[in-house]
């Protein structure tokens, strides 16, 4: 079944803890952006609100970093309450010691990729992780449009998941709207992350309800 994971970079703060109960019963995950001024331009989120939030929801927090030395971030998250982490291929060189780091504190684990970096860099840890995040944006600003580009990036990482026969989710991040979301699940994504599509609609629980229908059956 696919998941959809609710972004909330988009969210209003003062009102996230109703905006993440409503909702929660249609997003499996609660997708938190931690940047840091240098890998990407804005400062954003971060440990405290990881432990603001935990007492709000059980569902997954899924960390995805934006920073550079991710692995010196991975402690605190994991205490605060984090479940899953991603972070950039471009932001080290050999991702394996981070990946051993998140699991050592007790995380899962992913890697996000932008869409400039050639899919089959990942390849090669597909046996590692838990989740492979394609961006579909230039990261750090929600509102931007799906960049048309991650369409094929997904149909070979996809096909090279099943090839192998591993058990990753394969996760599209940036500018997903019920416009494009069943094009993103066609090309293999087991679950779409969508932020102002959720948290800039009038109603967020009909939008989050919407999207969710597309990708259950990924």
């Amino acid at each position: 079944m696919g998941k959809l994971s609710a972004s909330i970079l988009a969210a209003d703060f003062a009102e996230l803890g109703s905006q993440i109960r409503a909702v929660e019963p249609f997003a499996e995950v609660f997708h938190i952006d931690v940047m840091d001024g240098h890998f990407v331009p804005p400062i954003a989120l971060g440990t405290v609100i990881v432990e603001s939030i935990r007492p709000v929801t059980e569902r997954t927090l899924h960390g995805h970093l934006m920073v550079d030395a991710p692995e010196s971030f991975f402690a605190e998250l994991a205490e605060a309450g984090l479940n899953v982490v991603s972070f950039h291929m471009e932001a080290v060189g050999d991702p394996e010691p981070a990946i051993r780091k998140a699991r050592e504190v007790g995380m899962g684990v992913g890697l996000t990729m932008n869409l400039e970096t050639p899919v089959d860099a990942v390849f090669p840890f597909l046996d590692l992780v838990d989740d492979v995040m394609l961006m579909s944006i230039r990261p750090g600003w929600s509102g931007q449009e799906l960049n048309t580009e991650v369409f094929p990036r997904l149909e070979a990482v996809r096909a090279e998941i099943d090839r192998r026969g591993a058990q990753v989710a394969l996760e599209v991040d940036g500018g997903v709207k019920p416009v494009n979301a069943q094009r993103c699940v066609d090309a293999g994504a087991t679950t779409l992350i969508a932020a102002s599509a959720i948290f800039g609609a009038p109603d967020a629980a009909a939008a989050a309800q919407e999207l969710a229908k597309i990708v259950e059956g990924a």
